[in-house]
This record gives C-alpha cells, sequence and structure tokens, in this order.
C-alpha cells in the first residue's frame, strides 16, 4: 500500500474533482437552463482532468523516483490511479445523478426530443439513464485514463543524456 500511496491520493482527488466540476456545471446551468450547451461546455473537464494526472505523475517523479523517472515507471503509476479512478466511478455517477443533479436525466431527455436528437420519449430514456451513463462513464474513463496516462508519461520521462 505504501509503493501506491501517491496513486491513491490523486485518485481521490480526482474524483472529488470530478465531483466539484459536476457541482460547477450544475450551478451554471448545464443541467437546466443551459442544457443545449452541456454537451459542448462538459468536454473543458478534460484540462482539470489531465492536470491532475500531470500532477501525479510530477510528484511520483519527484518524491518517490529522485527526480528520475523512466516511461514504464510512469505508465505503471498512471495506470494503477486510473484502475483506482474506474473503480469509484460508478459509485461517483451514482452520487451525481441522484444527489448533485437529480434533475439532469429529465431534462436532457426532454432537450433530446425536443431538438430532435432522440425520435422519442422512449429512445431517450433508454439512452439517458443512470445505468447507462454508469457503464459509458466507467468505459470512458478507461480509455481516456489510459491515453492520457501514455502522454503524460511520455512527456515527463528523464530524458537519457549520450
Amino acid at each position: 500500500m505504501e509503493k501506491i500511496r501517491l496513486e491513491i491520493k490523486w485518485a481521490m482527488l480526482f474524483i472529488v474533482m470530478t465531483l466539484l466540476w459536476m457541482v460547477l456545471e450544475k450551478l451554471v446551468g448545464l443541467h437546466s437552463t443551459h442544457i443545449d450547451l452541456h454537451m459542448y461546455l462538459t468536454n473543458l473537464f478534460a484540462i482539470p482532468a489531465i492536470l491532475v494526472y500531470l500532477f501525479a505523475l510530477k510528484e511520483k517523479k519527484k518524491k518517490d523516483f529522485n527526480g528520475q523517472m523512466t516511461f514504464k515507471q510512469g505508465l505503471f503509476s498512471g495506470l494503477i490511479m486510473t484502475l483506482l479512478i474506474t473503480i469509484f466511478t460508478p459509485l461517483t455517477q451514482w452520487v451525481i445523478s441522484t444527489i448533485i443533479t437529480p434533475e439532469y436525466f429529465p431534462n436532457v431527455i426532454a432537450h433530446s426530443v425536443e431538438i430532435g436528437y432522440h425520435s422519442s420519449l422512449e429512445e431517450a430514456q433508454a439512452y439517458f439513464n443512470l445505468k447507462n451513463y454508469m457503464i459509458q462513464s466507467t468505459i470512458g474513463t478507461l480509455i481516456m485514463g489510459v491515453v492520457t496516462t501514455l502522454i503524460v508519461a511520455f512527456f515527463l520521462k528523464t530524458k537519457v543524456r549520450t
């Protein structure tokens, strides 16, 4: 456990940041009055998400590897973090959907039918629901975590001087 203490710390910070982001989205109306902008602006979440990975791997490099980190070490650290975040993603999604913003699904269902994104209420309800979002967010978290880890580990690896 001691070997992955930083990964645990940063995974928990990532989860808290995710919940705070959802509170922010709700407060600015992206889950209600400005739901038409949600599918565009929610992608800005990538910025703090990448920064968390960057700060996590920088700290890992500095504290656990004395400033010398190989790509493999960074990759392993980022993948551990990704695994931890992914394990908690269904719970995180449940908190978002039932506590932070329970009005999101009814609002996005109505909006998607209104603009013709979905042809019927039933079709929209089949897509916008907690079970589907738990599955989508878990898969998305895993994929994006791996991709982010690959990129950040590549840029943070210690360059070998010849």
